[in-house]
């Protein structure tokens, strides 16, 4: 007898398959919340939901003098600044001129700033820590606006020996790091001085008495003796024309940019 496979159709067709029970529990009717609306138990139980991100509402533009002063206090936590910085500072932002000036006579009533101040540390700290002299302290203070009569007070404190003795230690230190022809040498401690502003005679001195001290050879140093033979005028050109070149050298020029 020939069996046939089962078509699918009819008296040979598949069995149907037994419903799949759902594993739900049961709900009582208490509970169910379709009836009475979410357990608020639950609810305060179960973890929240994240909040869609708020977005911030842009904040209200700032006052022109509020801005005026928050840019002074950002220049001065960097370092101490002249009345002119600040004021630079501020118009470079865009700040009215009269909020300028009004910010800074409150900043100097309240001694914020003070330029005699900041011109009295400015000497003592550049001539002790760079050997600075007198005028490439003026130059420099010049250059932070500070006014002459203010800087001539400044100036007043450090005195000519204090600037001889800071002369001859340059030299001194120098001379340990150079090597040489004796006239080379001459020429680029002279020059070493008038860059950092000492005038000529103070240069040449400084120069002379400590190659006499270290340097049995400072007989050598013919071109030393005829500069010294000159008058102030020649000493002073020679002495700048000396800087000049160092400082072209070096690139520091700051007639340069």
């Amino acid at each position: 007898m020939t069996i046939r496979g089962r078509s699918g159709r009819g008296w040979d067709a598949a069995p149907p398959k037994p419903t799949r029970r759902s594993r739900r529990k049961p709900v009582e009717p208490e509970n169910d919340p379709d009836l009475w609306g979410p357990d608020p138990e639950a609810a305060a139980a179960a973890p929240e939901k994240p909040r869609q991100r708020e977005e911030k509402k842009p904040e209200p533009p700032k006052d022109e003098r509020e801005r005026a002063r928050e840019i002074c206090l950002n220049q001065l936590a960097v370092r101490p600044r002249t009345r002119a910085e600040l004021g630079t500072a501020m118009t470079k932002r865009g700040i009215a001129p009269e909020i300028v000036e009004e910010v800074l006579d409150r900043y100097d009533e309240v001694g914020i700033i003070d330029d005699a101040a900041f011109a009295r540390a400015w000497v003592d700290s550049r001539h002790h820590g760079k050997g600075l002299a007198r005028r490439a302290l003026g130059q420099e203070l010049r250059r932070r606006g500070v006014d002459q009569e203010v800087i001539k007070d400044a100036l007043a404190d450090l005195e000519v020996e204090t600037e001889e003795v800071t002369a001859r230690e340059l030299v001194e230190r120098k001379l340990r790091t150079m090597r040489g022809e004796p006239d080379a040498m001459f020429r680029k401690l002279v020059a070493m001085l008038a860059r950092k502003g000492y005038p000529p005679g103070i240069a040449f001195r400084a120069v002379k008495d400590v190659l006499a001290r270290v340097s049995d050879e400072a007989e050598d140093y013919t071109e030393g003796r005829k500069v010294w033979e000159m008058g102030w005028e020649a000493k002073q050109e020679w002495a700048e024309g000396l800087a000049l070149e160092a400082m072209d050298a070096e690139g520091e020029r700051p007639d340069r940019v």
